[in-house]
């Protein structure tokens, strides 16, 4: 298999993946504020005796592909909650562009009882220690088109490299930093 052969592979690889990927972000529902969709980037190039492959994407994109178990341990995933749960102030962008943060007819933070900016830091908690106790179901967003894209690769390539396809997920996606 030629050079040129080998990188317009990898290059189909790569454009299939990230299409994908986009595609089930958005089917998803996982698209709201699309930064982690606008993130998601590959670098792949073959050279003579190997390949050089990498992804990457914001780092939460990571856990929403891989899951967090939370404290009932419900998910297989290498991530969980631990002692701390996640920042309630992270969802409030979130929680206005769900619209879980009900609002008047001039636009405005609206609570009955309580004040309206109280109103929305109750729902940021409660959604955060949801996600604590529950933790984030694995969405595979990434990781299904990665699989997929890779058993399409040709059988030469694969064989030439000696590509496994675990080892080539682990190693070419930008993993959060810890």
């Amino acid at each position: 298999m030629a050079q040129d052969e080998i990188q317009k592979a990898l290059d189909r690889f790569r454009d299939h993946v990230i299409k994908q990927a986009k595609s089930n972000l958005t089917r998803m529902g996982k698209n709201s504020s699309k930064k982690l969709y606008n993130s998601i980037k590959g670098n792949v190039k073959a050279m003579p005796n190997s390949i050089s492959m990498e992804f990457e994407m914001e780092d939460y994109g990571f856990y929403q592909d891989k899951g967090v178990s939370g404290k009932k341990k419900k998910y297989d995933t290498p991530f969980s909650y631990k002692s701390k749960m996640p920042p309630p102030s992270k969802l409030d962008k979130w929680v206005v562009r769900k619209g879980l943060a009900p609002r008047n007819e001039k636009g405005k933070f609206t609570g009955r009882t309580i004040s309206s900016v109280g109103f929305k830091k109750s729902i940021q908690f409660l959604i955060a220690r949801k996600i604590y106790f529950n933790g984030i179901k694995p969405s595979l967003f990434f990781t299904k088109p990665f699989e997929a894209a890779y058993k399409n690769l040709p059988d030469e390539l694969i064989e030439k490299f000696g590509i496994e396809a675990s080892k080539l997920f682990m190693d070419t996606i930008t993993q959060p930093k810890k």
